[in-house]
């Protein structure tokens, strides 16, 4: 997917369908999460190992755009970027592809998140650690260990 460097694959599980069949609208904000903490898995320790050095990222808004249904066993790839780093705050991108019959976009949305120290959750800038690290990673690159 053109403009993502990151992308995570999963299945629709039937306990996320719904009566109809059809996966339940808020089981994408699940698949955002699940994206979104294996794009940190790039960094020491992934999204724990930024608790473990003081940092939290609050989800503070969400927002997802139903282009076509999927159901029980479709495969998915997940396409995540993080964009709009600002201070305390940045912005998780997603494109929700099928991969198997009849492939394409399902969906695609955001989510809005900021900094706050881990102990006291006020908020707190981005440490330079981790805005180092995700310009490296849409770079293509790696992030610095």
């Amino acid at each position: 997917m053109e403009g993502f460097s990151f992308s995570t694959d999963l299945r629709v599980r039937f306990s996320e369908t719904d009566a109809q069949g059809i996966a339940n609208n808020a089981t994408y904000l699940d698949w955002f999460e699940v994206a979104r903490v294996s794009y940190l898995r790039q960094f020491p320790g992934g999204y724990r190992g930024l608790i473990e050095q003081g940092v939290e990222a609050l989800t503070l808004e969400t927002y997802v755009r139903y282009l076509l249904p999927c159901v029980f066993d479709d495969q998915l790839r997940i396409h995540v970027r993080a964009t709009d780093m600002r201070g305390a705050r940045f912005r998780f991108e997603y494109v929700v592809e099928r991969i198997n019959e009849p492939p394409g976009a399902v969906a695609d949305g955001w989510t809005a998140h900021a900094c706050v120290d881990a102990k006291t959750l006020r908020p707190t800038r981005m440490p330079a650690w981790l805005a180092d690290g995700i310009a490296a990673v849409e770079r293509g690159a790696s992030p610095p260990s």
